[in-house]
């Protein structure tokens, strides 16, 4: 678990945050905070789809879902179980 946490907060920083000294935890609000757009949202899921070469169903690609490191880490876990 580990692991897929590490390659989401990385993904995001690099293609989200614009200022490189912004910092985020596994716990910073994405969607809620502004940091990811719905457009984002899309190409994350893309993203994971392909890294972990899942599908996520659009039912789960949720705000809620999305809004976390830590719950897209746990979304992603409960695809691949």
């Amino acid at each position: 678990m580990e692991e897929i946490r590490d390659v989401v907060l990385e993904y995001v920083i690099e293609e989200y945050l614009e200022d490189e000294d912004e910092e985020i935890s596994y716990e910073t609000p994405l969607i809620s905070g502004g940091i990811v757009d719905s457009f984002s949202m899309v190409s994350l899921k893309r993203f994971l789809e392909a890294r972990y070469n899942i599908s996520i169903p659009d039912e789960k690609a949720s705000p809620e879902a999305f809004d976390t490191i830590n719950s897209i880490t746990a979304l992603v876990k409960e695809i691949t179980s």
